[in-house]
């Protein structure tokens, strides 16, 4: 993946910010791009640590739960951790996730925007809401980061998402 233009950033993006295209694979294999997700509408990127971890397993099933109500108010969902494609599928599978997972193997989406971990060398966990400005250019809208065992509460995000 060509993520190679990405700065890393020592705090999390803030709201306002210009949100760092990138391009990861997900549990599937094929390509995913922030930009064209955003053609869409809004994206909330749900950066978390491992799969198969307790939290992050309770939090990403709640997503899948919350789907819908996520699409009603015109936003795409998608997990992005620093496992790869193979574990975030056999990860999908087992819990019956429908978001979008992506590998964020090298790690630079991350740190890109603010959410790792060094001393695991993994993402750290937040949300990142993301819509487009009037250049039709990602931007932040809204960002909640949180220690890693704290899940993100469903109704905070949805309720940032206009």
């Amino acid at each position: 993946m060509a993520n190679e233009h990405l700065t890393a950033r020592t705090e999390p993006v803030r709201a306002g910010d210009a949100a760092p295209d990138f391009t990861l694979p997900d549990q599937n294999r094929t390509e995913w791009r922030l930009s064209e997700a955003l053609k869409k509408g809004d994206v909330v990127l749900c950066f978390y640590p491992m799969d198969f971890s307790p939290v992050c397993s309770t939090e990403m099933k709640c997503v899948t739960d919350d789907l819908e109500r996520f699409k009603a108010k015109g936003a795409q969902v998608v997990g992005i951790s620093c496992d790869s494609f193979f574990v975030h599928k056999a990860w999908a599978e087992q819990l019956g996730l429908k978001q979008t997972l992506l590998a964020d193997m090298h790690r630079a989406v991350s740190k890109a925007y603010g959410l790792y971990f060094p001393d695991l060398n993994i993402a750290s966990r937040g949300t990142v809401v993301i819509g487009k400005d009037a250049g039709g250019k990602g931007r932040v809208k809204w960002v909640q980061a949180r220690p890693l065992k704290e899940a993100m509460k469903n109704e905070d995000v949805i309720a940032s998402i206009s």
